[in-house]
């Protein structure tokens, strides 16, 4: 996964558990002892609010239902513990999740909330892209707000279920919870592999061309909210053609081409002047105080959620002839037995590329 995020550190957003020990024996302190200066509750009144509450997410939970139809693959949905999908004497499963929290995915105060959970699916519609898997069924899970819980509820649902239409998705549950934190939404993929089987990281060998859907950098402008997942394209592409590796580029061009040939145990040359540059990382690249290039943002700035493929060369010549997508294909590189990435400068001598993208901070004690 993924993302443009804003600063805020993703652990913590996450899982309260991650907070510093002593604030969380603070914060569980301050939960179970009233202050002096304040009435001790009676027995009653916890048992109002957890009616309250239990009400809300129920007229919640019709609400869903309501809007959610009949699907062939689901036996039983929401409404008991667990859902019942109709798997057996089907292809393998492909099986993804991806949690987005509000600072780090998306600016809640500054977007539309249906597009926070629009894009909560699409992401995870794009890893069963990567492996050229068809969508059978999601399973969602939101960490709400206290504060307007319902209304955020239902505008997330709103944004998603279209997609998931869109996919003949089955929305099979998931799970709601409210805290005083910030949105989390965690979301779970079900998908199946075709025929031609699912396509790997692994795989890519030295000589395959490197092929990209789409164009690279800027994402931030838009696209990585709005962005349409290739689910259509991969599988199209690996029904007709044959494919070595694939992966989808969520944290940036060059770190996630440097992940698949880093599992196929080779290489990559990247041929600098091939890269489609989208028109977004060119507006960036325009503000005086970015000091970024258009090639830069194309390489680093990641949530393009485009697809790179090591292709047969042979086979990669029929590809781009025949340009079989919407969206243009396009010859980025190549893979090479040097285990790296690689670039060609501008006097033909072959150097190190250090990958640039997203990654998450993972530390070893509190701050």
């Amino acid at each position: 996964m993924t993302c443009h995020r804003f600063g805020f550190p993703a652990v913590f957003a996450a899982n309260p558990l991650a907070l510093p020990t002593d604030a969380r024996n603070k914060a569980a302190i301050s939960r179970r002892t009233p202050k002096t200066s304040e009435p001790k509750p009676t027995a009653f009144r916890p048992r109002v609010r957890i009616a309250i509450i239990g009400r809300m997410e129920s007229d919640f939970i019709r609400w869903l239902r309501d809007r959610l139809p009949p699907h062939p693959s689901l036996r039983v949905g929401i409404g008991d513990d667990a859902a019942v999908l109709r798997l057996a004497d089907r292809a393998d499963s492909v099986v993804t999740t991806d949690l987005l929290t509000d600072g780090v995915d998306f600016r809640l105060s500054e977007i539309d909330p249906r597009r926070a959970g629009r894009k909560a699916l699409a992401v995870n519609l794009s890893d069963l892209a990567a492996m050229a898997a068809r969508p059978v069924a999601v399973v969602v899970s939101l960490a709400l707000p206290r504060a307007g819980s319902v209304t955020l509820a239902r505008q997330l649902y709103e944004g998603l279920l279209p997609l998931a239409d869109e996919y003949d998705l089955a929305v099979a549950g998931g799970d709601t919870n409210t805290w005083d934190g910030p949105l989390a939404i965690s979301i779970t993929a079900i998908g199946e592999t075709t025929e031609r089987g699912c396509l790997r990281r692994a795989g890519a060998v030295p000589g395959d061309e490197l092929v990209v859907t789409g164009e690279f950098g800027g994402s931030i402008l838009g696209k990585h909210l709005d962005f349409q997942p290739r689910v259509a394209e991969a599988i199209l592409l690996n029904e007709r053609y044959e494919l070595h590796a694939g992966i989808d580029v969520s944290d940036g061009l060059s770190l996630d081409l440097a992940r698949l040939v880093a599992e196929s145990g080779c290489g990559a040359e990247l041929d600098p002047t091939a890269v489609p540059v989208a028109t977004a990382a060119r507006e960036l690249s325009k503000d005086p105080g970015d000091r970024k290039s258009p090639l830069d943002h194309a390489l680093g700035d990641g949530e393009d959620f485009e697809l790179i493929l090591a292709v047969p060369p042979a086979e990669a010549s029929r590809l781009l002839s025949d340009q079989p997508l919407p969206t243009a294909l396009t010859r980025i590189g190549r893979c090479i037995a040097e285990k790296g990435l690689w670039i060609r400068d501008a006097h033909g001598k072959l150097r190190s590329l250090p990958p640039t993208g997203w990654e998450h901070v993972f530390t070893k004690s509190p701050p």
